[in-house]
Protein backbone atom coordinates (compact mmCIF):
# COMPACT_ATOMS: atom_id res chain seq x y z
CA UNK A 1 0.00 0.00 0.00
CA UNK A 2 1.04 3.61 -0.56
CA UNK A 3 0.26 6.74 1.39
CA UNK A 4 -2.78 7.58 -0.74
CA UNK A 5 -5.79 8.85 1.21
CA UNK A 6 -8.29 6.03 0.63
CA UNK A 7 -11.38 5.79 2.84
CA UNK A 8 -13.69 2.77 2.89
CA UNK A 9 -17.11 3.08 4.53
CA UNK A 10 -20.37 1.15 4.61
CA UNK A 11 -23.11 2.58 2.41
CA UNK A 12 -26.16 3.24 4.58
CA UNK A 13 -28.70 2.37 1.90
CA UNK A 14 -29.92 -0.64 -0.03
CA UNK A 15 -28.39 -1.63 -3.34
CA UNK A 16 -30.15 0.18 -6.19
CA UNK A 17 -31.66 -3.07 -7.48
CA UNK A 18 -33.31 -3.53 -4.07
CA UNK A 19 -34.79 -0.02 -3.81
CA UNK A 20 -38.51 0.36 -4.42
CA UNK A 21 -38.30 3.07 -7.11
CA UNK A 22 -35.61 3.44 -9.76
CA UNK A 23 -35.31 5.84 -12.71
CA UNK A 24 -32.71 5.51 -15.49
CA UNK A 25 -32.22 7.40 -18.76
CA UNK A 26 -29.98 7.15 -21.81
CA UNK A 27 -29.79 9.60 -24.70
CA UNK A 28 -28.81 7.80 -27.90
CA UNK A 29 -25.93 8.82 -30.15
CA UNK A 30 -28.21 10.87 -32.42
CA UNK A 31 -29.73 12.95 -29.62
CA UNK A 32 -28.60 16.61 -29.92
CA UNK A 33 -26.77 16.47 -26.57
CA UNK A 34 -25.04 13.24 -27.56
CA UNK A 35 -24.08 14.68 -30.96
CA UNK A 36 -22.26 17.44 -29.08
CA UNK A 37 -20.65 14.93 -26.73
CA UNK A 38 -19.53 12.74 -29.60
CA UNK A 39 -18.06 15.53 -31.71
CA UNK A 40 -16.34 17.14 -28.71
CA UNK A 41 -14.72 13.83 -27.79
CA UNK A 42 -13.71 12.98 -31.36
CA UNK A 43 -12.09 16.41 -31.69
CA UNK A 44 -10.35 15.85 -28.35
CA UNK A 45 -8.89 12.55 -29.55
CA UNK A 46 -7.77 14.11 -32.84
CA UNK A 47 -6.03 17.02 -31.13
CA UNK A 48 -4.33 14.79 -28.57
CA UNK A 49 -3.04 12.43 -31.26
CA UNK A 50 -1.84 15.33 -33.42
CA UNK A 51 0.08 16.82 -30.50
CA UNK A 52 1.69 13.44 -29.80
CA UNK A 53 2.64 12.99 -33.45
CA UNK A 54 4.06 16.50 -33.88
CA UNK A 55 5.65 17.42 -30.56
CA UNK A 56 5.69 14.17 -28.62
CA UNK A 57 3.35 15.25 -25.82
CA UNK A 58 -0.28 16.27 -25.33
CA UNK A 59 -0.54 20.05 -24.97
CA UNK A 60 -3.25 22.02 -23.20
CA UNK A 61 -6.69 22.02 -24.85
CA UNK A 62 -10.36 21.55 -24.08
CA UNK A 63 -13.31 21.26 -26.49
CA UNK A 64 -16.05 20.60 -23.94
CA UNK A 65 -18.20 23.63 -24.71
CA UNK A 66 -19.59 22.44 -28.07
CA UNK A 67 -23.12 23.70 -28.77
CA UNK A 68 -25.82 22.76 -31.28
CA UNK A 69 -28.60 25.00 -32.58
CA UNK A 70 -31.46 23.01 -34.07
CA UNK A 71 -32.53 23.43 -37.67
CA UNK A 72 -35.87 23.08 -39.40
CA UNK A 73 -37.11 20.21 -41.55
CA UNK A 74 -40.19 19.14 -43.50
CA UNK A 75 -40.42 15.35 -43.18
CA UNK A 76 -42.82 13.44 -45.45
CA UNK A 77 -43.56 9.79 -46.16
CA UNK A 78 -41.03 8.60 -48.72
CA UNK A 79 -38.65 11.51 -48.12
CA UNK A 80 -38.78 15.16 -47.10
CA UNK A 81 -36.12 17.83 -46.84
CA UNK A 82 -34.11 19.92 -44.41
CA UNK A 83 -35.29 23.51 -44.76
CA UNK A 84 -32.86 25.24 -42.40
CA UNK A 85 -29.59 23.46 -41.47
CA UNK A 86 -28.44 22.51 -38.01
CA UNK A 87 -25.67 24.80 -36.73
CA UNK A 88 -22.95 23.32 -34.57
CA UNK A 89 -20.23 25.38 -32.88
CA UNK A 90 -17.11 23.69 -31.51
CA UNK A 91 -15.91 25.94 -28.71
CA UNK A 92 -12.88 25.64 -26.46
CA UNK A 93 -9.18 26.29 -26.22
CA UNK A 94 -6.17 24.68 -27.82
CA UNK A 95 -2.44 25.28 -27.98
CA UNK A 96 -1.72 26.57 -31.48
CA UNK A 97 1.95 27.51 -31.12
CA UNK A 98 4.61 25.37 -29.45
CA UNK A 99 8.39 25.17 -29.71
CA UNK A 100 8.46 27.03 -33.02
CA UNK A 101 5.63 25.02 -34.57
CA UNK A 102 2.18 26.23 -35.60
CA UNK A 103 -0.54 23.61 -35.20
CA UNK A 104 -3.76 24.06 -37.27
CA UNK A 105 -6.09 23.20 -34.43
CA UNK A 106 -9.28 24.52 -36.02
CA UNK A 107 -8.66 22.60 -39.24
CA UNK A 108 -8.05 19.45 -37.18
CA UNK A 109 -11.29 20.04 -35.26
CA UNK A 110 -13.34 20.61 -38.41
CA UNK A 111 -11.97 17.47 -40.04
CA UNK A 112 -12.68 15.40 -36.91
CA UNK A 113 -16.26 16.68 -36.75
CA UNK A 114 -16.84 15.80 -40.39
CA UNK A 115 -15.46 12.28 -39.84
CA UNK A 116 -17.60 11.71 -36.75
CA UNK A 117 -20.84 12.84 -38.37
CA UNK A 118 -20.19 10.76 -41.50
CA UNK A 119 -19.65 7.68 -39.35
CA UNK A 120 -22.49 8.06 -36.86
CA UNK A 121 -25.21 10.05 -38.64
CA UNK A 122 -24.67 9.48 -42.36
CA UNK A 123 -28.09 10.94 -43.23
CA UNK A 124 -26.74 14.40 -42.36
CA UNK A 125 -25.05 15.97 -45.38
CA UNK A 126 -22.10 17.98 -44.11
CA UNK A 127 -22.28 21.60 -45.24
CA UNK A 128 -25.95 21.32 -46.24
CA UNK A 129 -27.98 19.67 -43.47
CA UNK A 130 -25.45 20.68 -40.80
CA UNK A 131 -23.07 23.63 -40.68
CA UNK A 132 -20.06 23.25 -38.37
CA UNK A 133 -18.06 26.21 -37.09
CA UNK A 134 -14.96 26.20 -34.88
CA UNK A 135 -13.79 28.84 -32.39
CA UNK A 136 -10.79 27.73 -30.37
CA UNK A 137 -8.97 30.26 -28.25
CA UNK A 138 -5.30 29.89 -27.33
CA UNK A 139 -4.59 27.45 -24.50
CA UNK A 140 -4.05 28.86 -21.02
CA UNK A 141 -0.40 29.34 -20.18
CA UNK A 142 -1.11 28.87 -16.49
CA UNK A 143 -2.84 25.56 -17.09
CA UNK A 144 -0.16 24.44 -19.54
CA UNK A 145 2.34 24.73 -16.69
CA UNK A 146 0.19 22.48 -14.51
CA UNK A 147 0.88 19.65 -16.97
CA UNK A 148 4.29 19.42 -15.32
CA UNK A 149 7.85 19.39 -16.56
CA UNK A 150 9.15 16.84 -19.03
CA UNK A 151 10.73 14.81 -16.23
CA UNK A 152 7.47 14.52 -14.26
CA UNK A 153 5.84 11.16 -14.96
CA UNK A 154 2.43 11.91 -13.40
CA UNK A 155 0.59 15.11 -14.40
CA UNK A 156 -0.78 17.54 -11.85
CA UNK A 157 -4.55 18.07 -11.50
CA UNK A 158 -5.75 21.04 -13.53
CA UNK A 159 -8.62 21.78 -11.16
CA UNK A 160 -10.06 21.09 -7.73
CA UNK A 161 -12.96 18.87 -8.71
CA UNK A 162 -14.28 15.33 -8.37
CA UNK A 163 -15.49 12.30 -10.27
CA UNK A 164 -18.04 9.64 -9.34
CA UNK A 165 -18.45 6.03 -10.41
CA UNK A 166 -20.54 3.09 -9.31
CA UNK A 167 -21.04 -0.61 -9.94
CA UNK A 168 -22.58 -2.97 -10.72
CA UNK A 169 -25.29 -1.72 -13.04
CA UNK A 170 -28.80 -2.59 -11.92
CA UNK A 171 -31.09 -4.64 -14.14
CA UNK A 172 -32.93 -1.50 -15.23
CA UNK A 173 -29.66 0.27 -16.02
CA UNK A 174 -28.48 -2.71 -18.09
CA UNK A 175 -31.75 -2.77 -20.03
CA UNK A 176 -31.71 0.95 -20.83
CA UNK A 177 -28.06 1.09 -21.86
CA UNK A 178 -28.01 -2.15 -23.81
CA UNK A 179 -31.29 -1.47 -25.63
CA UNK A 180 -30.06 1.85 -27.04
CA UNK A 181 -26.68 0.47 -28.01
CA UNK A 182 -28.19 -2.47 -29.83
CA UNK A 183 -30.88 -0.39 -31.51
CA UNK A 184 -28.13 1.86 -32.84
CA UNK A 185 -25.97 -1.16 -33.66
CA UNK A 186 -27.08 -4.45 -35.19
CA UNK A 187 -30.78 -3.52 -35.23
CA UNK A 188 -30.37 -0.33 -37.28
CA UNK A 189 -28.14 -2.14 -39.76
CA UNK A 190 -31.16 -4.23 -40.73
CA UNK A 191 -33.75 -1.48 -40.16
CA UNK A 192 -32.67 1.70 -42.00
CA UNK A 193 -35.93 3.39 -41.05
CA UNK A 194 -34.68 3.80 -37.46
CA UNK A 195 -32.77 7.04 -36.87
CA UNK A 196 -29.90 7.42 -34.43
CA UNK A 197 -31.89 9.68 -32.09
CA UNK A 198 -33.18 7.02 -29.70
CA UNK A 199 -33.86 8.10 -26.12
CA UNK A 200 -34.80 5.51 -23.51
CA UNK A 201 -36.24 6.07 -20.04
CA UNK A 202 -36.57 3.22 -17.59
CA UNK A 203 -38.80 3.33 -14.53
CA UNK A 204 -38.98 0.48 -12.04
CA UNK A 205 -41.55 0.23 -9.26
CA UNK A 206 -40.87 -2.86 -7.21
CA UNK A 207 -40.69 -5.71 -9.72
CA UNK A 208 -42.42 -3.90 -12.57
CA UNK A 209 -40.34 -2.05 -15.17
CA UNK A 210 -41.66 0.41 -17.75
CA UNK A 211 -39.33 1.27 -20.61
CA UNK A 212 -40.31 4.31 -22.67
CA UNK A 213 -38.55 4.68 -26.03
CA UNK A 214 -38.52 7.79 -28.22
CA UNK A 215 -37.35 6.56 -31.63
CA UNK A 216 -36.92 8.95 -34.55
CA UNK A 217 -37.95 7.34 -37.84
CA UNK A 218 -36.34 8.33 -41.17
CA UNK A 219 -39.00 9.30 -43.71
CA UNK A 220 -37.12 8.03 -46.78
CA UNK A 221 -37.67 4.45 -45.57
CA UNK A 222 -41.25 4.92 -44.36
CA UNK A 223 -43.69 5.05 -47.31
CA UNK A 224 -46.92 5.42 -45.33
CA UNK A 225 -48.57 5.35 -41.91
CA UNK A 226 -48.91 1.56 -41.92
CA UNK A 227 -45.16 1.22 -42.45
CA UNK A 228 -44.57 3.66 -39.60
CA UNK A 229 -46.80 1.64 -37.28
CA UNK A 230 -44.89 -1.50 -38.23
CA UNK A 231 -41.56 0.22 -37.53
CA UNK A 232 -42.74 1.29 -34.07
CA UNK A 233 -43.95 -2.22 -33.27
CA UNK A 234 -40.65 -3.72 -34.45
CA UNK A 235 -38.75 -1.47 -32.04
CA UNK A 236 -41.10 -2.36 -29.20
CA UNK A 237 -40.64 -6.10 -29.80
CA UNK A 238 -36.86 -5.79 -30.07
CA UNK A 239 -36.50 -3.82 -26.82
CA UNK A 240 -38.79 -6.33 -25.07
CA UNK A 241 -36.46 -9.13 -26.15
CA UNK A 242 -33.40 -7.21 -24.92
CA UNK A 243 -35.07 -6.62 -21.57
CA UNK A 244 -35.90 -10.32 -21.17
CA UNK A 245 -32.16 -11.08 -21.39
CA UNK A 246 -31.47 -8.97 -18.29
CA UNK A 247 -34.38 -9.52 -15.92
CA UNK A 248 -37.14 -11.86 -14.83
CA UNK A 249 -39.21 -8.90 -13.69
CA UNK A 250 -42.31 -7.76 -15.56
CA UNK A 251 -41.33 -5.35 -18.35
CA UNK A 252 -43.63 -3.15 -20.42
CA UNK A 253 -42.16 -1.33 -23.41
CA UNK A 254 -43.76 1.83 -24.82
CA UNK A 255 -42.56 3.45 -28.06
CA UNK A 256 -43.26 7.00 -29.31
CA UNK A 257 -46.05 7.58 -26.83
CA UNK A 258 -46.67 11.15 -28.06
CA UNK A 259 -47.84 9.90 -31.47
CA UNK A 260 -51.40 10.80 -32.48
CA UNK A 261 -52.24 8.73 -35.56
CA UNK A 262 -55.63 10.33 -36.07
CA UNK A 263 -54.09 13.80 -36.13
CA UNK A 264 -51.15 12.64 -38.25
CA UNK A 265 -48.67 13.65 -35.56
CA UNK A 266 -45.83 11.10 -35.49
CA UNK A 267 -42.08 11.02 -34.83
CA UNK A 268 -41.01 11.19 -38.47
CA UNK A 269 -37.74 12.89 -39.43
CA UNK A 270 -35.62 13.51 -42.51
CA UNK A 271 -32.25 12.80 -40.91
CA UNK A 272 -33.06 10.59 -37.92
CA UNK A 273 -32.40 13.21 -35.26
CA UNK A 274 -34.58 15.76 -33.49
CA UNK A 275 -31.75 18.26 -34.00
CA UNK A 276 -33.28 18.93 -37.42
CA UNK A 277 -36.44 20.33 -35.85
CA UNK A 278 -36.16 22.55 -32.76
CA UNK A 279 -34.15 20.42 -30.31
CA UNK A 280 -30.87 22.11 -29.33
CA UNK A 281 -27.89 20.37 -27.76
CA UNK A 282 -24.90 20.92 -25.49
CA UNK A 283 -21.93 18.95 -24.19
CA UNK A 284 -22.41 17.48 -20.72
CA UNK A 285 -26.18 17.85 -20.60
CA UNK A 286 -26.83 14.19 -21.30
CA UNK A 287 -25.31 10.86 -20.31
CA UNK A 288 -22.67 10.67 -17.62
CA UNK A 289 -19.35 8.89 -18.17
CA UNK A 290 -20.92 5.44 -17.79
CA UNK A 291 -23.44 6.17 -20.56
CA UNK A 292 -26.44 6.71 -18.30
CA UNK A 293 -28.33 9.34 -16.33
CA UNK A 294 -29.06 7.83 -12.91
CA UNK A 295 -31.12 9.85 -10.39
CA UNK A 296 -30.82 6.99 -7.86
CA UNK A 297 -27.06 7.44 -7.73
CA UNK A 298 -24.59 10.25 -7.11
CA UNK A 299 -23.38 11.92 -10.31
CA UNK A 300 -20.80 14.55 -11.20
CA UNK A 301 -22.08 17.53 -13.17
CA UNK A 302 -18.78 17.75 -15.06
CA UNK A 303 -18.91 17.15 -18.80
CA UNK A 304 -16.58 14.24 -19.54
CA UNK A 305 -16.49 14.55 -23.34
CA UNK A 306 -14.05 16.97 -24.94
CA UNK A 307 -11.88 17.52 -21.90
CA UNK A 308 -8.12 17.02 -22.04
CA UNK A 309 -7.32 13.35 -21.26
CA UNK A 310 -4.04 14.06 -19.51
CA UNK A 311 -4.97 15.93 -16.36
CA UNK A 312 -8.52 17.27 -16.62
CA UNK A 313 -10.18 15.84 -13.54
CA UNK A 314 -13.68 16.21 -14.97
CA UNK A 315 -12.70 13.52 -17.46
CA UNK A 316 -10.01 11.43 -15.76
CA UNK A 317 -11.69 10.97 -12.37
CA UNK A 318 -15.16 10.21 -13.76
CA UNK A 319 -13.72 7.48 -15.99
CA UNK A 320 -11.30 6.22 -13.35
CA UNK A 321 -13.89 6.04 -10.55
CA UNK A 322 -16.13 3.97 -12.82
CA UNK A 323 -13.21 1.70 -13.69
CA UNK A 324 -12.37 1.24 -10.01
CA UNK A 325 -15.96 0.40 -9.13
CA UNK A 326 -16.17 -2.19 -11.89
CA UNK A 327 -12.88 -3.76 -10.82
CA UNK A 328 -13.99 -4.06 -7.20
CA UNK A 329 -17.25 -5.79 -8.14
CA UNK A 330 -15.42 -8.18 -10.47
CA UNK A 331 -12.68 -9.09 -8.01
CA UNK A 332 -14.13 -8.89 -4.49
CA UNK A 333 -16.77 -11.35 -3.31
CA UNK A 334 -19.53 -10.04 -1.08
CA UNK A 335 -19.85 -6.55 -2.61
CA UNK A 336 -23.34 -5.95 -4.00
CA UNK A 337 -23.14 -2.22 -4.71
CA UNK A 338 -20.61 0.57 -4.30
CA UNK A 339 -19.88 4.19 -5.08
CA UNK A 340 -16.43 5.65 -5.69
CA UNK A 341 -15.75 9.38 -5.33
CA UNK A 342 -12.36 10.82 -6.26
CA UNK A 343 -11.56 14.41 -5.25
CA UNK A 344 -8.60 16.30 -6.69
CA UNK A 345 -6.72 19.37 -5.58
CA UNK A 346 -5.27 21.63 -8.26
CA UNK A 347 -1.52 21.15 -8.61
CA UNK A 348 -1.56 17.79 -6.83
CA UNK A 349 -0.45 14.64 -8.75
CA UNK A 350 -3.53 12.99 -10.24
CA UNK A 351 -2.50 9.57 -8.86
CA UNK A 352 -2.75 11.02 -5.33
CA UNK A 353 -6.29 12.40 -4.98
CA UNK A 354 -7.18 14.64 -2.07
CA UNK A 355 -9.38 11.72 -1.03
CA UNK A 356 -10.60 8.50 -2.60
CA UNK A 357 -13.92 7.82 -0.88
CA UNK A 358 -15.53 4.40 -1.36
CA UNK A 359 -18.97 3.50 0.02
CA UNK A 360 -19.80 -0.21 -0.05
CA UNK A 361 -22.99 -2.24 0.25
CA UNK A 362 -22.15 -5.79 1.27
CA UNK A 363 -24.10 -9.01 0.99
CA UNK A 364 -25.86 -10.46 4.03
CA UNK A 365 -23.32 -11.91 6.43
CA UNK A 366 -20.41 -9.90 5.00
CA UNK A 367 -18.96 -7.10 7.14
CA UNK A 368 -17.19 -4.06 5.73
CA UNK A 369 -14.03 -5.21 7.53
CA UNK A 370 -14.12 -8.44 5.49
CA UNK A 371 -13.67 -6.58 2.20
CA UNK A 372 -11.99 -3.28 3.12
CA UNK A 373 -8.39 -4.36 2.54
CA UNK A 374 -9.17 -5.89 -0.85
CA UNK A 375 -11.14 -2.80 -1.93
CA UNK A 376 -8.36 -0.45 -0.85
CA UNK A 377 -5.75 -2.50 -2.70
CA UNK A 378 -7.74 -2.20 -5.94
CA UNK A 379 -8.20 1.56 -5.50
CA UNK A 380 -4.47 1.91 -4.89
CA UNK A 381 -3.60 -0.19 -7.93
CA UNK A 382 -5.91 1.65 -10.32
CA UNK A 383 -4.73 5.07 -9.15
CA UNK A 384 -1.15 3.97 -9.66
CA UNK A 385 -1.95 3.12 -13.29
CA UNK A 386 -3.93 6.30 -14.06
CA UNK A 387 -1.65 7.32 -16.94
CA UNK A 388 -2.69 4.18 -18.84
CA UNK A 389 -6.24 5.50 -18.79
CA UNK A 390 -5.07 8.56 -20.76
CA UNK A 391 -3.72 6.34 -23.53
CA UNK A 392 -6.96 4.36 -23.70
CA UNK A 393 -9.00 7.56 -24.00
CA UNK A 394 -6.84 8.92 -26.83
CA UNK A 395 -7.07 5.57 -28.65
CA UNK A 396 -10.85 5.63 -28.37
CA UNK A 397 -11.04 2.51 -26.18
CA UNK A 398 -13.20 4.22 -23.53
CA UNK A 399 -16.55 5.88 -24.12
CA UNK A 400 -17.34 9.13 -22.37
CA UNK A 401 -21.10 9.28 -22.82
Amino acid sequence: MTDRNVRIEPFERRAVDDQEIEIVERKGIGHPDSICDGIAEHVSQALAQTYLDRVGTVLHFNTDETQLVAGEAAPAFGGGEVVDPIYLLIVGRATKHYDGQTIPTETIALRAAREYLAETIPELTFGEDVIVDVKLGEGSGDLQSVFGDDDVSVPMANDTSYGVGHAPLSETEEIVREAERRLNGPYSADHPELGTDVKIMGKREGDEIDVTVAAAMIDEYVPDLDAYRDAVEDVRAFVSDVAAEHTDRTVRVHVNTADDYDAGSIYLTVTGTSAEQGDDGSVGRGNRANGLITPNRSMSMEATSGKNPVNHIGKIYNLLSTQIAQAVVAEVDGVTDLRVRLLSQIGRPIDHPHVADVHVVTADGVAIADVADAVEAIVDRELGDVSELTRRVIDGELTTF
